[in-house]
C-alpha cells in the first residue's frame, strides 16, 4: 500500500509538472467600463408584458406561437440535448455494473494455452459474469466534465427563454405592423368617402355652369391618390398576417383567423428613462453567454487534469468452464478484484493540444459575451433614443394634422359658398392625407419601439426564474 501511494503521488507530481502554462487572453467586460455602475434601476416588466395592449386576440397569437415556432422548438430540443449529455456525464462519475455472458462450440488450439485432454479439440466454451467498475476521479476530472455540461444545459435553457421573449415581441411587433395597416386603411377608406362627395359636388356645380372640367379632373385626381393609399394598407395588412401565421408555425389558412385588431397604440409600458445599471442581469442572452464562459472555463479545467492520472477500481464475479457439464460446477467459479492506474507519459502533444483548444474556447465564450453586452448596451441606447424622438415627433405631427384639417373644413366652406375653385384644394388635401398617414405610421413606430426597448431590458426575463 505504501509503494502504491508512492507511485501515486509521484505519478501526480510529474503530471502537475507537465501541464504546460496556458491562460486565456481574453476577460469579461465589467459594468463600470460600460457606464452601468451608477445609471438607476428599471421598472419590472411582466413576463406577459404584451397584455398591457388590452387586445385579446393578441395575447392569443403570442400564445400560438408559442406553441408552435419551429425556432422555439429547435431551441427547446437543444435544451433536452444539453441535458442528456448532462446525464451521461453524471453517469460517467460513480460505480458501473454490468453483466456479460457467452456461450459457444469453438476448437481449441493443440499449440496453444489449453492443456490436453482438450487442446487440439472441439468444445463448448460458456462465460458468465458481473462486473464492477469504478473510477475515482481523484484529481477532478470528471467533475470537471460535469460542471462543464451542466453550464451548458443552462446556457441552452438560457438560450430557449431568450428565443422565447424574442419570438414573443416579433409577434407584438408584426402584430403592430398589422394594426398599422388597418389604421392606414380606415384613413384612406374616410378620405375616398369625402373625395367622393366633392367629387359629386364638382359634377353639379359643372352641369349648373358653376364650375369647369378642371375642378373634376382635380376632385378625381385627388379620389385616385386616396384608393390607391387603400390599396396599399390593404395588401400590408394581408402580409403582416402571413407573417403572423408563419410565426405560428401554421398554415395559408391561419391568416383568415385574425379578425381587426384593437390595440391601444398609445399603451405606457413600464419603461425606464436612461440605461438601467442592472441591464445586464436582465437579459437572458447575456446570461447564456456568461454559462457558456463557465461551461469553456470548465472544459478548460477537464483538459489540465487530463495530465493527471486516472485511478480505477474494478471486480468482477462469474463463471467460466470448458464443457457444458463442467460449467455449473462449483469449481467453474471465477472472481477477482483490483486496481488500475493510467498515467499519460508521451502522446505526441495530444493533450497539450487539447488544452491549447480548451483554453481558446474559454476565450471565444469570453468574446462572444463580450459582444452581446456592448450590443445589449447599444440596443437598448437606440431604443431610448427612438422612442423618445418618435414621442416628440409625433406631438408635432398632431399639430400638423389639426391645422391642414381646419384648413381644409374652411377651404369647404369657400368652395360650397362660390369664393373657391375645387382646384385650389388639391393641394391642401394632399398634404393633409400624407399628414394624416404620417400620424398613423408615428403611432405604430412608437409603439413598435416601446417594444424594442422592452426586449433590449430582457422582455421580462426574471433570473431568479432559473434557480
Amino acid at each position: 500500500m505504501r509503494l502504491t501511494g508512492f507511485a501515486l503521488a509521484s505519478a501526480a507530481l510529474l503530471a502537475g509538472c507537465a501541464i504546460p502554462a496556458s491562460r486565456p487572453e481574453l476577460s469579461p467586460i465589467n459594468d463600470a467600463s460600460l457606464g452601468l455602475s451608477g445609471a438607476a434601476r428599471a421598472p419590472a416588466i411582466a413576463d406577459d408584458w404584451w397584455r398591457s395592449f388590452g387586445d385579446p386576440q393578441l395575447d392569443r397569437l403570442v400564445a400560438d406561437a408559442q406553441a408552435g415556432n419551429p425556432s422555439l422548438e429547435a431551441a427547446l430540443a437543444r435544451v433536452r440535448q444539453a441535458s442528456a449529455i448532462l446525464a451521461n456525464s453524471r453517469a460517467d462519475n460513480g460505480p458501473n455494473a454490468a453483466f456479460d455472458a457467452s456461450a459457444q462450440y469453438s476448437r481449441l488450439s493443440g499449440q496453444y494455452e489449453i492443456p490436453p485432454p482438450f487442446a487440439g479439440t472441439t468444445r463448448f466454451l460458456g462465460q458468465a459474469q458481473a462486473g464492477l467498475n469504478w473510477n475515482l476521479d481523484l484529481f477532478g476530472r470528471q467533475k470537471a466534465v460535469i460542471a462543464g455540461a451542466r453550464a451548458s444545459t443552462r446556457a441552452a435553457l438560457l438560450d430557449a427563454t431568450a428565443a422565447r421573449l424574442a419570438l414573443a415581441g416579433s409577434v407584438v411587433q408584426t402584430y403592430i405592423e398589422a394594426a398599422r395597416a388597418e389604421r392606414l386603411a380606415a384613413i384612406a377608406q374616410r378620405t375616398i368617402a369625402t373625395r367622393e362627395d366633392s367629387l359629386r359636388l364638382v359634377r353639379s356645380r359643372i352641369r349648373n355652369k358653376l364650375a369647369s372640367e378642371l375642378d373634376s379632373q382635380a376632385a378625381e385626381t385627388l379620389l385616385a391618390q386616396a384608393q390607391q393609399a387603400l390599396v396599399r394598407a390593404t395588401a400590408q395588412r394581408a402580409l403582416a398576417a402571413n407573417a403572423l401565421a408563419a410565426l405560428a408555425g401554421r398554415g395559408a389558412d391561419y391568416p383568415a383567423t385574425i379578425a381587426p385588431t384593437a390595440l391601444k397604440l398609445d399603451t405606457a409600458l413600464p419603461l425606464p428613462a436612461t440605461i438601467p445599471a442592472d441591464l445586464l442581469a436582465r437579459r437572458a442572452d447575456v446570461a447564456a453567454a456568461l454559462a457558456r464562459i463557465d461551461a469553456a472555463g470548465q472544459g478548460r479545467l477537464a483538459a489540465r487534469r487530463a495530465f493527471y492520472p486516472d485511478i480505477n477500481l474494478s471486480a468482477l464475479v462469474g463463471l467460466q468452464a470448458i464443457g457444458i457439464g463442467n460449467f455449473f460446477t462449483s469449481d467453474a467459479g471465477t472472481a477477482g478484484a483490483g486496481a488500475a492506474i493510467h498515467l499519460p507519459i508521451f502522446d505526441n502533444g495530444r493533450l497539450k493540444a487539447g488544452l491549447a483548444d480548451a483554453t481558446a474556447g474559454v476565450d471565444l465564450a469570453i468574446a462572444d459575451y463580450n459582444e452581446k453586452v456592448v450590443g445589449a448596451v447599444r440596443e437598448t441606447a437606440d431604443a431610448l433614443t427612438r422612442v423618445q424622438s418618435l414621442t416628440a415627433d409625433r406631438a408635432r405631427q398632431t399639430q400638423v394634422v389639426r391645422g391642414f384639417a381646419e384648413t381644409g373644413r374652411l377651404n369647404t366652406i369657400r368652395v360650397s359658398s362660390g369664393l373657391e375653385s375645387r382646384l385650389g384644394l388639391v393641394d391642401n388635401d394632399v398634404r393633409l392625407l400624407d399628414a394624416q398617414q404620417a400620424d398613423a405610421n408615428l403611432a405604430a413606430d412608437a409603439a413598435s419601439q416601446r417594444v424594442a426597448l422592452v426586449l433590449a431590458l430582457g422582455g421580462g426575463f426574471d433570473p431568479k426564474d432559473m434557480k
